[in-house]
């Protein structure tokens, strides 16, 4: 490694026509023989990565606890995550049952809107900020993007759904005001666009679209002048990042590409991908990439919308995932919602891979974070919102210790989880939702 007499700032961007592209941490940000300690603070990020309609919860609850439990059937995909996982069984959301008076209906439509902010919804479109937003007024203060919300299906979240409900109930998870939601994205297009490309000239970045050109050629004099005042290793780090990049922006011009082609009306919107696996994947290595260059700490992943009708014909599930959720006891119908439960734990190992593999400021980006995989209800059958299904993986920057099930007590707000988050955030939040206190079992000790 070179010493430098005068360190590169850590914002520094390169810039090109139609494009401003932030770059990851490298050792010419920081002082010369300092430790990594003095030289920059630590990120501490949140992701929260949801699966709709419940679980088979036969498959995913683990039958131990401790440290000595076997992972279930649907963990099986994350055995190499074992030691930095933590399941937590019991955990409820008891604000989005019907309260007297108000009926059973909406049942979807109350669960995704209880499941971040712990607070009993309105009818209309109300509900409580919810954790990720409450993090990403602190943590946002030292990015570019306070916080990314992604997902798979339409970002529309106006209207009403079940009985009069507002969809925005099931479209989303984020709330920034309790009764402001924060639609998803599900362009790949549009999220890389809003990392990299600069709004200020969309006509620039809208020609080079048209001429196929990668974002990078417009910023290849910054990267070469970059190259010039960095030492060995940064070369290599920068490198390896913008191939990664170029290798996404290709990724994505594909899928453009081929949603010209040959589009019926049952097939989704051009630039999205037809593959379920493969646009989840495409918003995994997005989210990613926004973490390697801190342009957000904090990142929602919605894998489908309550009530999903997505169908699974890769799988050998050609039947509507919602409508499995109402498997009412059925073998068949349970068998098929546990191989959907097992595709998306393999999908979800493809983004610890990938967070696992990125290099940090120490570490990785997975040590750096906490990663909530999550449901809004456990049994989707009689849409139970009691011992929810809920593990953590990561080391949140040293806050965070895995290898173990813990089983709360019965009914335990999943609020009291949010508000430990916090705490591991650096936030010093007395309440959150409807917490009765701090989760104490999730310490490093």
């Amino acid at each position: 490694m070179l010493i430098f007499k005068k360190s590169i700032p850590r914002r520094t961007f390169l810039r090109g026509a139609g494009a401003t592209i932030a770059i990851p941490m490298l050792d010419a940000m920081f002082p010369a023989l300092a430790s990594v300690k003095d030289r920059v603070e630590i990120p501490r990020r949140l992701s929260i990565v949801y699966a709709p309609n419940g679980m088979n919860m036969t498959k995913w609850t683990p039958k131990a606890t401790g440290a000595n439990y076997e992972l279930s059937p649907i963990m099986q995909p994350l055995a190499a995550y074992k030691d930095n996982m933590t399941v937590l069984s019991g955990l409820s959301n008891m604000e989005g049952y019907a309260k007297p008076g108000e009926g059973e209906s909406a049942p979807h439509e109350r669960a995704g809107a209880v499941f971040l902010t712990g607070v009993h919804p309105k009818r209309e479109g109300e509900t409580g900020i919810s954790v990720d937003q409450i993090a990403a007024q602190e943590l946002g203060k030292k990015t570019q993007l306070a916080s990314l919300e992604l997902g798979l299906h339409s970002s529309d979240a106006v209207g009403q759904c079940e009985k009069g409900w507002s969809c925005a109930f099931i479209s989303t998870l984020s709330w920034r005001t309790p009764t402001m939601p924060l639609p998803i994205e599900n362009r790949p297009r549009a999220v890389f666009e809003r990392l990299f490309g600069d709004s200020a000239d969309p006509l620039v970045r809208m020609q080079r679209i048209k001429k196929e050109q990668s974002i990078l050629d417009s910023v290849r004099e910054a990267a070469n002048d970059l190259m010039k005042q960095v030492g060995t290793e940064d070369k290599l780090r920068l490198t390896e990042y913008l191939d990664g990049m170029r290798e996404l922006e290709h990724r994505i011009q594909m899928v453009e590409q081929q949603s010209d082609i040959d589009l019926s009306i049952d097939e989704p919107p051009a630039g999205i991908p037809a593959d379920f696996a493969e646009h989840l994947k495409l918003m995994f290595d997005l989210n990613v990439m926004a973490y390697q260059t801190d342009m957000t700490r904090v990142v929602t992943m919605m894998t489908g919308p309550e009530q999903s009708n997505r169908t699974y014909p890769e799988i050998g599930v050609p039947d509507v995932h919602h409508s499995l959720s109402h498997h009412q006891g059925n073998e068949i119908s349970l068998d098929k919602l546990y191989k959907i439960n097992l595709y998306h734990s393999e999908l979800l190992t493809y983004y610890l891979d990938k967070m696992a593999s990125t290099p940090d400021i120490e570490g990785s980006l997975l040590d750096n974070s906490m990663v909530m995989y999550a449901c809004s209800m456990s049994d989707g059958n009689d849409h139970i919102l009691q011992d929810l299904p809920c593990a953590l993986f990561g080391g949140g920057s040293g806050q965070l210790k895995g290898g173990k099930h813990i089983r709360y007590t019965d009914d335990t707000p999943i609020s009291n989880l949010y508000l430990t988050l916090l705490d591991k955030l650096g936030l010093d939040i007395e309440n959150f939702g409807d917490s009765t206190g701090k989760l104490n079992a999730l310490s490093v000790s």
